[in-house]
């Protein structure tokens, strides 16, 4: 008989694209493949430069036409749900009836971007603090920032109306492909992209549209808006030999689709450090959000499924501040005339730190300042003579990017909304026994590691 049904999770992200096929067990969902591929897609903004953060669509499809060429045709040709997931924030412009073009390839039809802009990603920098306190109060809990939708939407109707014009359609790039896969003639966006892009209040699940048209911002522009998990239609033909008529998911955020993938208790608590860093807990059933935004806030609410909210404290500082100590090691070995590779000193300064069990060393590590806070900068204090090791500095360091983590989301909060269990991901806490040590140290709660975020396959979970 047939095969077991195949769910087809995908995920757009900053740098890569990855696609998973999840199927059906006797013991609930199995990965059975997945692929990635990187984008390269970065692309040069001459308007915005050198602020500006933009990415070539035609290169993100291309990548995702690759992805989907590598996975194995007999599972896609039992794909029955796709499930789509990608960078939040961002803002990708179509001609809704010619965003892109059908072709035959080698694995069946796909499709390539066609009249399309580039996707300003949540990194763009064009929208200053004085361009952002020029723009009308935003009724939603999400404060307005540069990189969120709404915000470069305005960027261009002060600065290149005439570009918006082309255009009669805008979305995030996962909301372009569903458009895109069902031929929709108006995009759908889910209500955890919608308030990634500011002006959208959740409690209401609605545009500030009132505030917006006094602006004169072109609200023709923005998606109609449908719950997180819901579907925004079918497949309009095959496509790399997934069947006509495979229900698409609304497009989801990636952040949501990562902790889908492995939080599993309301009791769990997710702990993530990579290149930044970021706890998270699900707060309260029937939970909502203030209605105001606190700019000084630590920590942020996102839409979550069903209705849930997560409370997240989203660290720029993580695995990057580490790598920029051993950048500084390596350079201060060169000054002193040896060279001294950076993959050879990372194993070598936890070996050292895990020498030291205690270090009275307090290092602040902030060297890339906090959202709430961006004008604070790292600092170190407690410095004493018998202190300044390689290793009594690295375990300080450790401990200091578990404690920034901490003081953004304390452990008396997480107490307080019943968190049991940590579960810890990430990059940088596989790799590095210290860090692993100060959050067990920290956090008292225990803390279960491996069950590692993947959006691609939280994207398929969902459906």
């Amino acid at each position: 008989g047939p095969g077991p049904t195949c769910v087809l999770g995908i995920d757009l992200g900053t740098t890569s694209v990855k696609a998973a096929l999840v199927t059906g067990t006797e013991r609930g969902l199995a990965l059975a493949q997945s692929c990635s591929r990187e984008t390269r897609a970065h692309s040069d903004s001459p308007g915005a430069a050198p602020q500006g953060m933009e990415q070539d669509v035609q290169k993100i499809t291309r990548a995702l036409n690759e992805c989907l060429a590598a996975l194995p045709q007999q599972q896609l040709q039992q794909v029955t749900h796709i499930g789509i997931s990608g960078q939040m924030h961002g803002v990708v412009f179509w001609k809704s009836d010619k965003g892109c073009k059908w072709a035959e390839g080698g694995t069946g039809p796909a499709f390539e971007a066609d009249k399309v802009s580039h996707l300003v990603t949540w990194q763009d920098g064009r929208c200053s603090p004085t361009f952002l306190t020029s723009l009308p109060l935003p009724q939603s809990h999400v404060s307005l920032a540069t990189g969120l939708g709404c915000a470069t939407i305005y960027w261009y109707l002060k600065n290149s109306p005439d570009f918006l014009k082309a255009y009669d359609a805008a979305g995030t790039i996962q909301d372009y492909v569903v458009a895109m896969l069902c031929d929709l003639k108006k995009p759908l966006m889910s209500v955890q992209n919608a308030a990634s892009w500011g002006y959208f209040n959740c409690r209401s699940k609605s545009w500030n549209t009132d505030i917006l048209k006094k602006s004169g911002f072109p609200v023709h522009l923005l998606p109609e808006v449908g719950d997180p998990g819901s579907i925004a239609g079918r497949t309009t033909c095959a496509w790399h030999g997934i069947p006509k008529g495979a229900k698409v998911g609304i497009a989801l955020g990636d952040f949501q689709c990562s902790v889908y993938s492995c939080l599993t208790e309301r009791t769990d608590a997710v702990l993530n450090i990579s290149t930044s860093a970021q706890l998270t807990i699900s707060m309260p059933l029937g939970f909502q959000p203030p209605e105001a935004p606190d700019p000084s806030s630590a920590v942020t609410y996102f839409p979550y499924f069903n209705g849930d909210y997560l409370a997240v404290a989203a660290s720029l500082n993580g695995g990057n501040v580490l790598a920029a100590f051993v950048g500084m090691v390596a350079q201060w070995a060169q000054e002193l005339g040896f060279q001294v590779q950076e993959s050879a000193i990372y194993p070598r300064i936890i070996q050292a730190a895990l020498a030291q069990k205690h270090s009275k060393l307090s290092v602040h590590p902030t060297i890339f300042g906090e959202r709430h806070l961006p004008e604070l900068l790292a600092s170190v204090s407690s410095i004493g003579a018998s202190e300044l090791s390689l290793g009594h500095v690295t375990r300080a360091l450790c401990r200091g990017l578990v404690e920034n983590l901490c003081s953004m989301l304390p452990v008396q909060h997480l107490e307080q909304v019943g968190v049991r269990r940590l579960l810890g991901s990430g990059s940088a806490l596989a790799r590095n026994e210290v860090l692993r040590q100060e959050v067990e140290r920290i956090f008292p709660f225990p803390v279960v590691y491996g069950k590692d975020v993947d959006a691609a396959v939280g994207a398929a979970m969902v459906m």
